[in-house]
């Protein structure tokens, strides 16, 4: 019965092959983001919240380049499977252009809007011993710092992605081990003020952060320019900044749509992070340790939903659409599976994370219940992800944005916003209540994948 969700060895070595340096890349960063927020956490929970706060609206802007450089990578990825090393250099520059556009738009509203945003978070509690004063002026120190980064972490967007839709995620995952020592490293020393540094505190965390993705750009950048006889699309790059009309066309048409979900997914989320913040401000400290801490169990379905973008892709460009069905199947099943695994080991490691910052009882408390509940439900996050991947790498964009951002927008966004101005629940049953509707998610993610609307080959006529 389940014969058809497993695969042979040479099937998961494959996977492996994939997944494991996305694994390694994603946990380590992950790993070094919770030591950061341990290191924040300790030198106060108003540094902590404020550093969160900051953190939400810079994740509009990254999701906001990751679906921008969705469009063209599902071309890419194509192109790859087919052969077209010039498809994969212009899918390469469509993606500069539109990475350089979403990174001067963001820098530019965060430096007209940053304030008035960092206010929407910043609900008092009456048992809450946190002045919203005070987590507004870490927010400021943060962010001022953070936006320098923007730019060389788009470039590395850029090239490490891809390097991925080309099968060369090894690459990128050293480029990120070195980057999270590096962070890791002068966060100690620039937080803290060890061995002469002086003691910075949010900023210091904010000036690592830049410098190790300086680091982390200037390698994947390097390698890609010294080794273009394995990336032949490299070769000539520069030499023209041209975009075929008719590609220009396709990749907006297919493209548009993932860029404006991730955008509207982002600020959904962003908004409903705020409906739990009218409970208080220790409810946004401890969303932001069970963000931190989540982020690290979540590596391997988020790897997983690159893996179907990149096998799966290069199965539709070869024209194997049989084959990427069934590939696609068993990937799935093998990130519901292993995420069920995680989420098992999560829920009874929960309150031992919390040993390590320095925060309220009731901060524990709450970031304890927001873990486990997160933990219950990672085999939902694990199959909406894939299920998402499956249906944008057979370019069916349109039916991405139904699912993910209509869904959000319809459902989630205006159920968030009911709970939280019209109803007294706890902030724990209110979050349980918002992750339960991703049931109905699932069930379409499933009638769709299995339909099967997502087999075409996208460059068969280039």
């Amino acid at each position: 019965m389940f014969s058809k969700y497993i695969g042979d060895r040479s099937f998961y070595k494959k996977v492996l092959t994939v997944a494991v340096p996305i694994v390694i890349q994603n946990g380590i960063s992950n790993f070094v983001s919770l030591l950061d927020n341990i290191m924040i956490g300790r030198v106060g929970t108003e540094p902590m919240s404020g550093v969160g706060i900051v953190n939400q609206l810079l994740f509009v802007l990254y999701l906001a380049l990751f679906g921008a450089l969705a469009g063209p990578g599902i071309f890419g990825a194509q192109f790859y499977g087919k052969g077209d090393h010039d498809g994969v250099r212009h899918t390469f520059r469509f993606k500069l252009y539109i990475g350089i556009f979403i990174v001067c738009a963001g820098i530019g509203t965060l430096l007209l809007y940053g304030e008035p945003l960092l206010t929407l978070y910043l609900h008092d509690s009456v048992d809450s011993t946190q002045s919203p004063a005070f987590v507004m002026r870490y927010g400021r120190e943060y962010l001022a710092v953070m936006l320098i980064g923007l730019v060389p972490f788009a470039l590395e967007e850029v090239y490490a992605s891809t390097l991925r839709e080309c099968g060369e995620t090894r690459v990128p995952m050293i480029a990120g081990l070195v980057a999270v020592f590096v962070n890791l490293a002068l966060n100690y020393l620039l937080i803290f003020g060890k061995y002469g540094f002086p003691r910075l505190g949010v900023t210091g965390a904010a000036i690592a952060t830049v410098i190790s993705r300086f680091v982390q750009a200037a390698i994947v950048i390097v390698w890609t320019h010294l080794h273009t006889q394995l990336m032949r699309w490299a070769q000539g790059l520069y030499r023209s900044f041209t975009i075929p009309l008719y590609l220009t066309g396709k990749i907006a048409i297919k493209g548009c749509p993932l860029m404006f979900n991730e955008i509207l997914w982002s600020v959904g989320m962003a908004f409903l992070n705020q409906c739990y913040s009218r409970r208080g401000l220790d409810a946004v400290a401890g969303i932001n340790i069970s963000s931190t801490i989540n982020n690290l169990f979540n590596v391997v379905f988020i790897a997983m939903g690159s893996a179907i973008a990149i096998m799966v892709g290069q199965l539709l460009g070869a024209g194997k659409l049989e084959e990427a069905r069934d590939t696609d199947r068993k990937l799935i099943f093998a990130s519901v599976v292993s995420s069920a695994v995680l989420g098992a080991i999560l829920y009874g490691l929960a309150p031992a994370f919390l040993l390590f910052y320095d925060t309220t009882d009731e901060v524990r408390r709450l970031a304890v219940g927001f873990i486990r509940i997160c933990a219950v439900c990672m085999p939902l996050y694990a199959f909406m992800h894939a299920a998402y991947f499956t249906l944008r790498t057979g370019g069916k964009t349109f039916i991405t944005f139904a699912f993910d951002s209509l869904f959000l927008w319809c459902l989630s966004v205006p159920l968030g916003h009911l709970l939280a101005t019209r109803t007294n629940l706890p902030v724990l049953t209110f979050y349980l209540s918002m992750q339960s509707v991703d049931l109905i998610k699932c069930a379409i993610g499933y009638a769709l994948v299995k339909k099967g609307v997502w087999v075409q080959n996208l460059v068969k006529e280039e």
